[in-house]
């Protein structure tokens, strides 16, 4: 071998040369550099220490084969080259040296027999020597190998063995710490339980995205029609299954689109592939056909169902996000004009939809962050003032803002959130009841409303119960309010079964805002409620002699004889009170008592006005209590 420099014969010299170049690549490794890049550093940083070699590291990727991370000394078209080439017995030093585990010294390589095949691409830069090293993972497994390379026929000197150890070591640290970073970057990026790229992919897939370039991509997105279904009927062991294979259908069918999983039942794709473009109705159609054909879902054939909203960039769009809110448009209306079927957004399609995704988007995001509560606004007694009741209504915090429900309302008309804000209010005044009956408040009842979605669904009377059997309160402080209009929507006979059905256990049922709907007193006969509230228009117009004074009048007249409870909504004045008491009214509700308040000032109240608080008081006939 040659001799060792005069200045590597120095231990004292070696070993702080050794100790500096450690530190280096520790902190570059430490600071979050790029793996290439700290590669590189390291050959360099070697290659000022031993000026005689040039450094190279290779990967080697899961296939055997071979991909240059660093060799800034060594020319481009020389590792170009080697790029992509496999490990082997004969394949060089670095190939021999990853395949065999060892190290390889090749001493002159014009002679080598591991040279064969690669010597015309190294001699003619003046590459006459090779000694490549293994860098190998805590499992046994070759992942890189670190060479350097000499103008002289050779092998290394005791000092370039120690600085190769060293850089093994520095290699091995580097690229384990470049492996965690991918592997988190990998989770971060892919949903669990599809093995599709999620919404943070998603959303970094948007940014490659160039808005000028009209025509030349879309967004669609998919929602599955039946997953809550499934997973109410079947439990969510089989709406995993069902969401396993539908997204590995998806993905198939839109390949090579990218498709991800952006949400519990929804699903994005971003369509560049020019023949998908040419025919979006005809690739909507592939994506759903593909899901129609019937899956075993852990025991249950489920035949999965989806809409697809879609939006392509026109050139003139403002920004990617543009054009997702589009597609979002297109879902929308897919969904209310028909599901399971495709819509592709027009110019005009987002106004109306735009103020109701805005709507569901800020009701989403109250639920998430818990900003979503129960104010109560009292029912009373005409003649004593006493509270009987309460009405739960739901409020949303922006800021300091209380925001009523009419604000949000058209959220509702989407199921989804339907039903979440129904479950969540449920939850919270089952353990607002709870606290008042600990606190010896002879509480009677609360009106909770309810929408279509929450009785046509059937899962109303599973939230209810789940909820306050949790709290260890009895339905009987209970009653579901349910508007006219949700009472005789569209000739839904679900939500009348639903009320049916619910009646038949006990649950009692208040048809709210009587009057303002289409609906008459026969269906009373066929579907019967509990308790009838008369709307504030007819209260507003209150009257001796007036038409509202007799329609009221005769409203409590029909309701007493049909055992069925009248309340007075909106009631307002002192001569309000006193008319409809005066028609044997014996139940409202309105400003003239108490507006809605939350559940500090409704604890108050209860305290000083709640009925039997101050002993028991005679019985009146109007009295919502226990059936």
């Amino acid at each position: 071998m040659d001799e060792q420099p005069a200045a590597n014969q120095n231990p004292s010299g070696s070993g702080n040369a050794l100790l500096r170049l450690q530190n280096t690549i520790l902190e570059s490794i430490a600071k979050g550099a790029d793996l290439a890049v700290t590669c590189t550093l390291l050959c360099r940083e070697v290659e000022s220490l031993l000026p005689a070699v040039k450094c190279s590291v290779l990967s080697v990727d899961g296939t055997g084969a071979l991909h240059p991370l660093a060799g800034p000394s060594l020319p481009k078209s020389y590792s170009d080259a080697l790029d992509g080439a496999l490990i082997g017995p004969s394949n060089g030093s670095c190939g021999t040296a990853a395949y065999l585990g060892e190290d390889v010294v090749a001493i002159d390589i014009a002679t080598d027999p591991r040279w064969v095949d690669y010597k015309h691409l190294a001699l003619p830069h003046g590459l006459r020597a090779c000694w490549s090293s293994p860098i190998i993972d805590a499992d046994g497994v070759t992942i890189a190998t670190f060479g350097i390379y000499f103008a002289d026929c050779r092998g290394p000197t005791p000092f370039e063995q120690a600085v190769v150890r060293n850089c093994v070591h520095l290699c091995i640290i580097a690229i384990d710490r470049h492996q965690r970073v991918n592997e988190h970057e990998r989770r971060a990026l892919t949903d669990a339980l599809t093995g599709l790229p999620n919404r943070a992919a998603f959303n970094a897939e948007l940014l490659t995205l160039d808005c000028r370039a009209a025509g030349r991509w879309a967004i669609f997105v998919l929602d599955l029609d039946n997953l809550k279904i499934v997973n109410d009927t079947f439990g969510h062991h089989a709406g995993d299954m069902l969401l396993q294979i539908a997204s590995d259908r998806i993905a198939t069918a839109a390949c090579p689109s990218r498709t991800f999983r952006v949400g519990g039942d929804e699903f994005a794709i971003v369509i560049k592939a020019p023949q998908a473009l040419r025919d979006l109705d005809a690739t909507a159609e592939t994506i759903t056909s593909a899901l129609a054909t019937p899956a075993d879902c852990g025991g249950q054939i489920i035949v999965p169902r989806a809409t697809i909203g879609g939006a392509v960039v026109s050139g003139d769009e403002p920004s990617v996000e543009h054009v997702r809110k589009n597609a979002d448009f297109a879902l929308y209306h897919a969904k209310e004009t028909g599901r399971g079927g495709f819509v592709r957004y027009w110019p005009g399609l987002g106004s109306t939809m735009a103020q109701r995704l805005g709507a569901i988007r800020d009701v989403n995001a109250a639920l998430r962050d818990n900003r979503i509560d129960a104010f109560y606004q009292p029912i009373f007694r005409l003649d004593t003032r006493e509270v009987v009741g309460l009405e739960a209504l739901c409020r949303m915090r922006m800021g300091n803002k209380i925001v009523p429900t009419k604000a949000f309302h058209e959220a509702t008309t989407d199921v989804h959130v339907a039903t979440a804000l129904t479950a969540r209010m449920m939850s919270i005044v089952a353990a607002d009841v709870r606290r008042w009956l600990d606190m010896g408040i002879p509480f009677q009842h609360v009106g909770i409303n309810v929408s279509s979605a929450d009785l046509s669904g059937g899962t109303v009377e599973r939230v209810l119960t789940s909820v306050f059997e949790r709290e260890g309160v009895s339905l009987e402080h209970v009653i579901l309010e349910v508007t006219e209009t949700v009472y005789m929507g569209e000739g839904d006979q679900a939500v009348q079964q639903g009320i049916k059905a619910l009646r038949a256990k006990g649950i009692r049922i208040a048809l709210d805002d009587f009057g303002t709907g289409f609906a008459s007193l026969t269906h009373l006969l066929t579907i019967p409620v509990d308790i009838i509230r008369i709307d504030k228009t007819f209260i507003e117009h209150l009257a001796a002699g007036s038409v509202s004074m007799t329609i009221v009048e005769s409203l409590i007249r029909i309701a007493q004889k049909m055992d069925t409870r009248i309340i007075a909504e909106g009631v307002e004045s002192e001569e309000q009170a006193r008319l409809l008491q005066a028609a044997g009214c014996t139940l409202a509700q309105g400003f003239l008592y108490s507006q809605a308040v939350d559940r500090i000032e409704m604890t108050a109240l209860l305290l000083k006005r709640g009925q039997y608080v101050n002993g028991p008081a005679a019985p009146i006939t109007g009295f919502v209590g226990p059936r």
